[in-house]
């Protein structure tokens, strides 16, 4: 009887390690020239709901902690407006945190900055923005009508005050 209670435990052991991985090969791409970004509805730092905006020009996508932690540096720096004063809005990645780490410490920081942070915070989400994009970069997304016009890759705060 102890075999079998300790085959059972080992066994749902096992099964409750077992890996959640997103099979990227299966997803579509959803930062590509000529999409559009209307379906994109995220929660901002305050869990308010939010949208791609009519008038925005660029959105600007990071999806690494060393990235997004470039971005929130420099627009600390920046009147709180400065976003929507140059039709931007931002969006920050952090599906990859474990949810304790994202709930414990990063959602709580996010709510000191003045600007909007629209959040990516669930990985089957994020995923299909994530696809064929360098997430150690800046993305930078250029949509008119909240259609995708141009992507590039920037790594430097200089880049990014040229861009907006």
């Amino acid at each position: 009887m102890k075999k079998i209670i300790l085959g059972l435990i080992t066994s749902l052991l096992f099964i409750g390690c077992g890996s959640d991985k997103i099979d990227m090969t299966k997803i579509e791409a959803k930062l590509v020239v000529g999409k559009s970004l209307e379906a994109l509805a995220l929660n901002d730092q305050f869990e308010k709901p939010q949208t791609i905006k009519a008038d925005t020009k660029i959105v600007i996508f990071a999806f690494s902690k060393d990235v997004a932690h470039t971005c929130n540096d420099y627009f600390v720096t920046q009147a709180p407006t400065y976003l929507a004063d140059n039709n931007t809005q931002f969006v920050a990645d952090v599906s990859a945190a474990p949810s304790i780490i994202r709930n414990m410490f990063i959602l709580p920081g996010l709510k000191d900055f003045n600007h909007t942070v629209l959040l990516l915070d669930d990985e089957t989400a994020a995923a299909p923005y994530r696809k064929d994009v360098d997430i150690e970069k800046i993305v930078i997304v250029y949509v008119t009508n909240k259609e995708i016009t141009k992507i590039k890759t920037i790594t430097t705060v200089e880049e990014l005050k040229e861009v907006i």
